[in-house]
Order: structure tokens, then sequence, then C-alpha cells
């Protein structure tokens, strides 16, 4: 059964369970499985009706942060025939309206009042103009089934020029990530989950718990971003959440994890830790396997451009005792995983490489990027057939059980707390300060994981009398927010005289490496 049927299966069988809840400082809000599908398709006829005719239809940008009318929205765009692009609040002005630019979009879904100096040309439906038409517009009793090739949604990622680049993934690659995703869940003893979900809707690992909540009939209890920065209040939610399946990144359980509470007598029903998105480091694993003895962890791997994740592997005490970083797992069924040497050829086992997705999750490739889609996104011919494959640009191995190890990136691309950043689009911003002249950006790494980012700037002037070198720099960050989100703005700056160049005049990282 697909995602749209299972939502109709779970509204006419369960009507009042709550599928989505939000419990923030502000309000808490909530919706049950009928309202989602009876709102969904309301809002789809809207939709539908609002649309130009005889246009192609571009995707509509959904903006918004952990409010389930956010879900409405997405169903609605997808039920009336369109790809929807979440962009949380968090997005800078600029990538907000980069973003738009680049979708086309004729309507904007605004959960959240858009910001001050923002003018779109495209019409907006703001939260209450959307519960208003949720909850007394006319039934919709036919809405578009879409197949496996539509575009479901499109996720904008950091990209090496400064623009954001979308991903489309097909309703056919979510199904297929949903049906192995609900499977993990149910081997791990878990037949009725209820989610946590910690990443905004902006970021892929949120699809991990969202829909594989939805598709499995659960609550999903949506960690607003003023919960997660608030100790208390996030604690207080946890122990009442009775959640029994926690996604997020290993960093956003690092920072529970300081604090004791954080354990099997605060969240009693918790038996899985599903892990995506950046490196999951041995020690985190055995303090989550001490505070928790009731729960199992499954460590996943996979980029944007493969739906989420498309290996996994359960990290055992018996892993644990093993000298060597924890590995990222098999390849879910339906997917291939090969290393490819500098020559492009399939490594052996224990032999490092590039390493190549192949298989039913892949994505159709980069939104109206042409050239960049034919360099990563690949048909390859194995057994007779041709398989969709993507280039991670990650290296890896697999040993002789075909299991996966990562070894880092071939590239200037990173993960920092789960969010995929390219080196290139913070340095491309930070020479759009007037005040910058020349730029580079480093990563600080530590056991194999970035922990933060270093900044080495040339200025095209002094430093004014009245500030000092701290203030300053306190500045340049706050003006960089204009321009990238605040998590890619660099935590430590480094202010150069001169930037160090190598023989062929670029600039020599290996030198700055030494400043770290």
């Amino acid at each position: 059964m697909l995602l749209l049927e299972r939502l109709r299966y779970w509204a006419e069988k369960t009507p009042d369970k709550v599928a989505l809840y939000n419990g923030n400082l502000k309000e808490d809000i909530a919706l049950t499985y009928g309202e989602l599908e009876l709102y969904s398709n309301r809002l789809a006829g809207i939709i539908k009706n609002q649309s130009p005719k005889g246009e192609a239809k571009r995707p509509i940008v959904v903006y918004g942060h952990k409010n389930p009318y956010m879900i409405v929205a997405f169903l609605a765009c997808v039920k009336a025939g369109f790809a929807y692009c979440p962009v949380d609040i968090s997005s800078p002005t600029e990538r907000l309206l980069d973003i738009v630019k680049e979708a086309g979009s004729h309507l904007v879904l605004a959960l959240e009042d858009l910001p001050d100096n923002v003018t779109l040309s495209s019409k907006i439906l703001s939260l209450e103009e959307i519960k208003g038409l949720c909850q007394d517009g006319e039934n919709q009793k036919e809405v578009i089934h879409i197949d496996g090739e539509n575009t479901f949604y499109i996720l904008f990622t950091s990209g090496s020029t400064g623009k954001p680049k979308g991903v489309e993934i097909t309703y056919g690659c979510l199904n297929n990530f949903l049906l192995w995703m609900s499977s993990v869940v149910e081997k791990n003893g878990i037949s009725h989950p209820d989610f946590i979900n910690q990443a905004p809707f902006s970021f892929d690992l949120s699809v991990m718990d969202l829909y594989t909540n939805l598709y499995m009939g659960g609550t999903l209890n949506m960690l607003s971003k003023d919960v997660q920065m608030d100790f208390s209040s996030l604690y207080e939610n946890l122990a009442n959440s009775h959640s029994t399946v926690w996604v997020s990144t290993p960093s956003f359980a690092d920072m529970c994890l300081s604090d004791r509470q954080f354990s099997q007598d605060l969240m009693k029903d918790l038996r899985l830790f599903l892990f995506c998105g950046e490196v999951l480091t041995r020690e985190t694993a055995e303090r989550l396997l001490e505070r928790f003895p009731q729960a199992s962890i499954v460590n996943t791997y996979g980029p944007t451009e493969s739906t989420v994740a498309v290996t996994e592997v359960k990290i055992t005490k018996e892993l644990l005792a093993e000298d060597k970083p924890l590995p990222i797992g098999k390849a879910k069924e339906g997917t291939e995983i090969e290393i490819w040497s500098e020559q492009e050829e399939c490594a052996k086992a224990n032999e490092p490489g590039e390493i190549i997705i192949l298989g039913n999750t892949v994505a159709k490739g980069y939104f109206h990027m042409k050239e960049e889609t034919e360099k990563r996104f690949l048909a390859l011919e194995r057994g007779g057939r041709f398989l969709p494959a993507y280039r991670t640009g990650d290296r890896g191995f697999l040993d002789e059980k075909g299991i996966l190890h990562f070894l880092g990136r071939g590239d200037n691309q990173i993960k920092l707390n789960g969010y995929r950043i390219e080196i290139g689009d913070i340095e491309e911003n930070l020479l759009k300060l007037e005040s910058i002249s020349m730029a580079a950006v480093l990563p600080k790494v530590k056991d194999g994981k970035t922990k933060s980012l270093v900044a080495f700037v040339v200025l095209n002037g002094d430093i004014p009398a009245d500030l000092s070198e701290r203030k300053y720099i306190g500045q340049l960050k706050e003006a960089l927010k204009d321009y990238i989100p605040e998590y890619m703005v660099p935590k430590k700056w480094h202010i150069m005289t001169e930037m160090p160049l190598n023989s062929n005049g670029k600039t020599d990282r290996n030198q700055l490496k030494e400043l770290l």
C-alpha cells in the first residue's frame, strides 16, 4: 500500500487518533488522521482550482516551522499534482528568495509570517487563510493520484556556487524508502510506533520520522526550535510524549546526553534510536546504550539524493568492543552499493574509493540543473538492466561481509550537526560582504566528525578604531546571516593580513589547517 493510500486507510480506521502534535512554548497544536485527510483534500481542491491553466506545474514553496498544518500543506500540494518545497523559518531572506525564484512558484503557503523585507510576486496563503479553507472548505471526493515518476518533494541543499540546489524526490522513491524503513522499525520489535521529530522539515532527516510515522499510523511529536533550546521544556515534553522511536542527528543526542535526566527513566517507552545525517561515534552509542538499556540503536547512511538513507546496521555491545570506527551498514533491499577507484572501476573488498549508490530510491536529479545532474546521476547496466545511480562524493569501503564503512568526503562538502554544507557556498557568500576581499573556510574535525567551521578572511581595510577585533567579527557573523542559514556561519574566525597561496596560485589550505 502506497503512502497516500495508507493515510486514507488510517483516516478511516483511526480517524480520532492524533497523527501530528507540536507542543511548543506558545501554543499546542494537534491534528488527527481524520483531520489530516479531510483538510489536505480540501486544500488540494483549492490549490487545483486556483492554479494557472495550461501551464507546466511548478513546485509550491511551503514556509514555516513545526506546525502540523505544514504537513496538511505538503499533502495538499501533491494531491493537487504539485511537488512541494519546504523552507524553514531559520532560512535567511536571501535564501528564501532564491528558492522561490528557482522554483517559480505561483503560490507560497506561508505557515509563519514572511520576513518584513520579503516581497513576492507569487500568491500567498497565510496560516489563518489555510486553516479557514481546511475547516470550512468544500469536501473534495476526487484528488489527483500521483504515480511513481511524479516529483513528491524538492529539498534545496547547500550548493558550491553559493546558491541552493534542489533535489527532486519522486513518489516512487519515497514509497520504496518507507517500505524499507517501516520494516527496520518492525524488526526491532515495534509494530505500533510513535516518533520523535527533531529535524526541521527542510532537512531530509525529517522524512524518516514524518512519513514513516504516517505510513505506520503513529503519533509524531514535533519538537519545535524553542522547545529544543529550553532544556526544562524539552525534558518535560519528552517525558510526556510516550514516544517509542527517536530520530535525530547524533549531535542532538549528544546535547541531550549532557544532562543526566536524559535516560530510560525519562522516556520509559523509548525502544529505538534511528540516526542519520552525520558520523555516529562509539562514545555516543555507548552512552545511549548505558542510559537506555531497553532501546536499540540503528545507524543509517545516505545522502539527500538517495531519499534519506540506504544502509543500516544495529549497534551492539559486540560491535562497540571492536577497535575501529562504527560501520554504516548493509544496503537495503532494492539498493546496491559499489566502491569506485580513481579509474572508476569497482574496488575489491576493503579497498577504499568513492561510494556509488544504485537502486530504487535514487532521485530524479537536480531541479533545473541539467549539467550538474548529468555529472552526478547515472544509469548503469547491471545484470541486463539499467539502474539509476548516484555518485556521492563520499569515500568508503565494503568489507568481506558487504558492510559499508565511511571514510569521509572526497571534496569540499561536509556534514555539520547533520546538515550538508558545501564549503564553497559559505566562501562565496563571505565575499558578498564588502569588508572582505578573500575568504576560505575549513572544517575542524575530531574522530572523523566535523565539530565546527573556521573562517579565514582578508579584509578590504582596517578594523574600525572604535571596535575590538572580537566585536568586529561578531558584526561580520551577523551580516553573513543575511545570506546563509545560521548553522553554516563559521564559529571561529581568523583575520589574515594575506591569504597563503600554493604554487598554482590557489589558497593553500594545508597551511591554514595548521591554524585550526
